[in-house]
């Protein structure tokens, strides 16, 4: 029996993980994977249960890139050709799928991400990384251009000047280079990176459910304009919603927050 492309488990507590699952091909994408993966995606944002997303990959690499193999042997195709009524039908988008799944996705680098994998990783509204982790953009030695927002998110993430280093070298950036650059939000061992993916998803199944993808979404849809655009898309929305909070609501709420503050401080005071 052949085993799944993309391994799934949906946890009780409301997050779910996916796996993309071709280790012996360093999880190269191939469109078969796109295609699970994008299906996988599109499943779990159809369920309300699930909230929280954590992608991580099988193996010793989060995502080696396209399956340049399946490309060169006339099985898959890119850009314009992939689009045509002779190419059959399009390429399945995973960036997309990611991006319309309404809550946080953690992006948990267990290992090399490449190129097309680089660009799922930056995809994700968290990124962890393993020791392990290294990132690098080879577009320009392979000859291929990025279509899924690699030329654009990472001059966001650490700037022009970094990805233009990045990009136009094809170097590697290792995870503690890219902690440095503010690419990952953090480095751990190897074997403890699923773990702190975990708990970080927890974390945020803190939140009310509604506020999760309210405030990525705020986040997000600002981040695309100017900071003037941004605060009047803020004072907009928030006009909008606040007008149907209960100030009872907030006030046991607000008790909630601080009674576990209490719990987790150091020195047990309150």
């Amino acid at each position: 029996m052949t085993p799944p492309l993309v391994l799934r488990e949906v946890h009780p507590a409301g997050y779910a993980v996916l796996t993309l699952n071709r280790p012996q091909a360093m999880n190269a994408l191939s469109r078969g994977l796109m295609q699970s993966l994008s299906e996988e995606v599109q499943a779990l944002a159809a369920m309300p249960a699930v909230r929280v997303l954590i992608l991580t990959g099988a193996g010793r690499a989060f995502c080696a890139g396209l399956d340049l193999k399946e490309l060169g042997a006339g099985q898959g195709s890119l850009g314009a050709a992939d689009r045509s009524a002779k190419a059959g039908p399009p390429r399945p988008d995973p960036v997309a799928a990611l991006a319309a799944f309404a809550g946080p996705v953690i992006g948990a680098i267990n290992g090399a991400a490449v190129t097309g994998g680089f660009e799922l990783a930056l995809a994700c509204d968290v990124l962890l990384a393993g020791d392990a982790a290294r990132f690098a953009d080879t577009h320009a030695r392979i000859g291929v251009a990025p279509g899924w927002g690699l030329s654009q998110r990472l001059s966001r993430a650490i700037g022009p000047y970094r990805a233009r280093e990045v990009s136009l070298t094809g170097n590697w950036v290792s995870a503690e280079q890219a902690a440095a650059w503010g690419l990952v939000n953090r480095v751990l061992p190897d074997a403890g990176l699923m773990p702190a993916a975990r708990a970080l998803a927890l974390d945020m199944l803190g939140s009310l459910p509604a506020m999760l993808p309210r405030y990525k979404a705020i986040i997000n849809d600002g981040f695309a304009l100017s900071f003037g655009e941004a605060m009047a898309l803020e004072r907009a929305r928030a006009t909008a919603f606040n007008a149907s909070v209960a100030a009872a609501d907030v006030e046991q709420r607000r008790e909630a927050v601080r009674a576990r503050n209490r719990g987790s401080s150091s020195d047990g005071s309150a």
